[in-house]
């Protein structure tokens, strides 16, 4: 196998645990699910990964840096501090029982006993919040926004947000995606000293 070749299986196959632990849940996770729904033997899963803690926690981590890549996308991206603002709130919206949403759920909880894990999450909702306060800050300082704590009301929306995430991916269709999206939208706008209809 080529090196190329490695990293492109290694790739396939971290892609492929995220959607395992997304769809069976981490506890129920095992190697032989990921080997077998990946189309590989569970000896190439360990020859990658020693153990399936290893697995597990570099999954977590490759979806992190999915993630994160998709946060710096418009975190560098040269339109306004409320435009970057309805971007961030559109890609990090609670979305049911999506993948992502799955899946860190399933790693907060895990987090609490593995410290691997608790720092790939920690760093992730690090970078969000740090990402979501400097577009608020940017904001203020063009006066588009009017917000006395760019870091709390970063930490407020932050936690709005995960809240009602975990609501609707462990409750489907309690609270219909339009609600949500709605009452996200009030609580910017209150924060930003915006109009709810200007986040749409």
């Amino acid at each position: 196998m080529t090196r190329r070749g490695a990293e492109v299986r290694l790739d396939a196959l971290l892609r492929t645990t995220c959607d395992v632990i997304a769809q069976r849940g981490l506890a129920n996770t095992r190697t032989a699910d990921v080997a077998q729904a990946a189309g590989v033997s569970q000896a190439l899963v360990f020859y990658h990964f020693a153990t399936k803690e290893r697995l597990v926690a570099q999954a977590f981590a490759y979806a992190a840096e999915q993630d994160l890549a998709r946060l710096d996308a418009v975190l560098r991206c040269s339109a306004p501090p409320l435009v970057r603002l309805k971007k961030l709130l559109r890609r990090y919206a609670p979305a049911g029982r999506s993948r992502p949403w799955a899946m860190w759920i399933d790693g907060w909880s895990e987090s609490l006993r593995t410290p691997e894990l608790e720092k790939v999450s920690r760093r992730l909702d690090l970078r969000w919040r740090e990402g979501l306060r400097g577009v608020i800050a940017a904001g203020v300082a063009e006066g588009a926004f009017v917000c006395d704590d760019p870091g709390g009301a970063a930490w407020r929306i932050n936690a709005l947000i995960d809240g009602l995430a975990v609501q609707t991916a462990v409750h489907d269709r309690v609270v219909p995606r339009r609600q949500l999206t709605e009452w996200i939208r009030l609580a910017v706008a209150r924060e930003l000293g915006l109009r709810p209809e200007q986040l749409d």
